[in-house]
């Protein structure tokens, strides 16, 4: 492995184009347009020889150190200090001569200052820049486990720092450009009080709702937050005891039915809840004239952006609960049964209990993507105004003001933090252990009587109430122009999806088909990365020990707990300009999906590997496998839920996002949430509308397809429910 990162680093400096080439970065076309000699596309290497940007020269000497312990075994110290000092060396001058030079010479006043006018310039970062700030980081993780970090385990010492890396890179460092924005003064200088006037501002925290008036956003956006995770919750608990402890014989159209929501643009579930229940929607109007009385604006508020979140994140929890609830061992159950115990005291005192990690994760997801949603508040809001619409407003509004937009972001911040803090506090230090490597042939017992019966009727019910909000979609894509005119036409879907076949081939003449396939080759491309990312984060925090934990913790959280729109913003910020300039490419849609998402396939790994002994690693450790091949052939295949609950949630959530994706689209790279917005805003709603009905029949055949790749958890148990205990 050594020598791979040796020949890495050296393929990036010699081999590969140093900036990024302007035909995007999965072209190659620059293999032909001047490689390697044009100054654009040539390696440092190259550079060096024509007596261009002389500050990479420094690099050559932590690409030399190296192969100086090369023939040193790891024990010798000096092996370790080598490699950890051309590492760091290494990694800290690319990051370093990266953010001092950029497009007009040097890029702080201070450096002109002290070297005078620079007479050069770089652009962004290219294929050998990365191959070799990878190159040292993993030089340098080695060095770090050749002296005894995580008892030298070279895989986990390389996890970590790449993780943190990244997290370093895309999560951090664009936040911390955006939140920088909050203290900086109207002449451009930087004031602290500045930052404590907008942030103790009555429209913050105002009590007004107290004596009839209006509450502050950040008091509206807790109450529906924590509303928002109590309801997803329970709802995914009930979705989840039908899907696997109930005789209920349609559990297959109630899975889809729980996951529809999940991949649809937010904004439809809200045009359906309008047409519904709105001062002019269909149910409202009926109940209206059966009792006599006006319509009301109810919808609008509270009500309206509760029922849309509730209907748009249960899912989630779903997602999170049914492989917690599948992996609680039988055996622990019927050894209560057993011991006489009735299934309502099996169900409250052992299963439920076990459950608590998943619980307590279904909450903080649910909490968290209430606090960060924008879409719903904009649509069904009203007066009632939360964080993310306030920071949409100030970024894209007529005020501008970065400043207020972070603060708002550093008090959602704070909510979401604590809540991460309160849900560790209750699941605390206990063993929630259910699956060891000891054999398992039980069945889940059958949910008590007493609680069959109103989680049946709670699961049917809001599977009922989906079913008819979906109805109500697609019924629309189908209509000449929805709430108007109901004449049936295909012609929103002929304008959208037509093709034409010629003496040339297929034609996709239809107005969203660009948009479609770019989504679609975004969506695929980042979902596995997502879950790799995700996975091995989970492993690390479940698995290993090590000093920071709970900050690499809350690092892989942080790009979960900010708005979409803040997302957006602070990337366009941090990758405009040099060293990492990716806006406009699809690169910046791939990275801002990958860890925007990357918290749900951590917290659906966490809440899985939970369950599993450690005796199973340890095991195979013994046997002689390392960490990478016991991860790989042990910890993996147990995973499965939660590897499917990543992939499908990230790839629905590529497919369906909007708040950060409106920011970064580009007239190369559109995708599908982008342009149905475009249509609304020229009030083309059938349009709109037979688009996103067309995104939710692929993204139910993308979500039957990964099932069937990934597959099920097979632990050598029965299938069959038994009846097991009195009721």
């Amino acid at each position: 492995m050594l020598l791979f990162w040796i020949a890495a680093g050296w393929a990036g400096f010699v081999l590969l184009p140093w900036y990024g080439v302007e035909d995007g970065f999965w072209t190659f076309r620059w293999l032909r347009d001047g490689y390697p000699f044009d100054p654009d596309l040539a390696p440092a290497a190259f550079l060096l020889a024509q007596g261009e940007k002389l500050w990479l020269a420094p690099l050559l000497l932590p690409l030399l150190l190296p192969f100086l312990a090369l023939g040193r075994p790891k024990s010798d110290p000096l092996h370790a200090r080598i490699l950890i000092l051309a590492g760091a060396a290494g990694f800290v001058w690319l990051l370093a001569q990266g953010f001092a030079i950029g497009i007009r010479g040097f890029a702080f006043d201070w450096l002109t200052a002290l070297f005078g006018e620079l007479g050069d310039r770089q652009y962004g970062m290219g294929y050998g820049a990365l191959v070799c700030a990878c190159a040292f980081l993993f030089l340098f993780t080695q060095g770090i486990a050749a002296r005894g970090a995580v008892g030298g385990d070279v895989f986990v010492v390389s996890a970590i720092g790449g993780i943190v890396a990244l997290v370093g890179v895309f999560v951090f460092f664009p936040i911390v450009r955006m939140l920088l924005a909050a203290f900086v003064t109207e002449e451009g200088g930087h004031s602290v009080a500045v930052f404590v006037a907008k942030f103790l501002d009555g429209r913050i925290w105002g009590l007004g709702c107290l004596w009839g008036g209006r509450c502050g956003v950040a008091w509206n956006s807790l109450m529906l937050a924590v509303l928002v995770g109590l309801v997803t919750t329970l709802l995914g608990l009930a979705f989840a005891l039908v899907a696997t402890r109930s005789g209920f014989r349609h559990k297959r159209l109630l899975r889809a039915l729980t996951v529809l929501p999940i991949i649809t643009p937010p904004f439809v579930i809200g045009l359906a809840l309008i047409l519904l229940f709105g001062l002019s929607g269909s149910v409202t109007v009926f109940v209206a004239d059966l009792l006599g009385i006006r319509p009301t604006r109810w919808l609008y508020g509270l009500p309206g952006v509760l029922i849309a979140q509730v209907l748009a994140f249960t899912p989630i929890a779903f997602l999170v609960l049914i492989g917690v609830v599948e992996g609680v061992s039988p055996s622990m159950e019927e050894a209560a049964q057993t011991l006489r115990a009735s299934r309502w005291q099996v169900f409250r005192t052992v299963s439920l209990p076990l459950m608590r990690p998943g619980l307590a994760n279904a909450f903080l997801l649910g909490f968290i993507e209430s606090m960060a949603d924008f879409g719903n508040p904009l649509v069904l809001g009203g007066n009632f105004d939360v964080l993310s619409t306030e920071i949409f407003f100030a970024i894209v509004g007529a005020q501008y003001d970065q400043g207020r937009a972070a603060v708002l972001a550093m008090v959602l911040l704070m909510f979401t933090l604590s809540a991460f803090y309160v849900q560790r506090a209750w699941i605390g230090r206990k063993s929630y252990t259910t699956v060891t490597g000891k054999g398992d042939a039980g069945v889940h017992p059958m949910m008590p009587r007493a609680l069959e019966i109103p989680v049946l009727i709670v699961a049917l019910g809001w599977a009922g109430f989906t079913a008819v909000i979906y109805a109500m979609i697609v019924y629309g894509s189908f209509v000449e122009l929805w709430g108007v005119n109901h004449a049936l036409t295909l012609k929103h879907y002929l304008t959208a999806f037509s093709v034409r076949v010629n003496e040339h081939g297929i034609h996709w003449s239809g107005a969203a088909w660009d948009s479609f396939w770019t989504t679609i080759t975004i969506a695929a491309t980042a979902a596995p990365l997502t879950a790799a990312v995700g996975l091995v984060t989970a492993y690390l925090l479940t698995r290993q020990r090590f000093a920071g934990r709970e900050a690499f913790e809350f690092g892989t959280m942080l790009s979960f707990a900010i708005p979409g729109t803040v997302i957006g913003v602070s990337y366009i910020l941090a990758f405009n300009v040099p060293p990492i300039e990716i806006t406009g490419t699809g690169v910046i849609l791939v990275v801002s999906f990958i860890f925007r998402n990357m918290p749900v396939g951590v917290r659906a790994g966490i809440a899985a590997m939970s369950q599993l002994d450690r005796s199973l690693d340890e095991s195979s450790l013994t046997l002689g496998a390392n960490s990478w091949q016991t991860f790989r052939r042990v910890i993996l295949p147990l995973l499965r839920p939660a590897i499917l609950a990543a992939l499908v949630y990230s790839f629905v959530r590529a497919m369906t996002a909007i708040s950060a994706v409106i920011f970064l689209v580009s007239a190369k790279y559109d995708m599908a949430t982008s342009y149905i917005i475009g249509r609304v805003e020229n009030n083309d709603y059938g349009l709109a509308i037979a688009y996103s009905t067309a995104l939710i029949v692929v993204m139910l055949a993308a979500v039957g397809l990964l099932q069937l790749m990934v597959g099920r958890v097979q632990i050598g148990r029965r299938t069959d429910i038994g009846a097991g205990g009195a009721g």
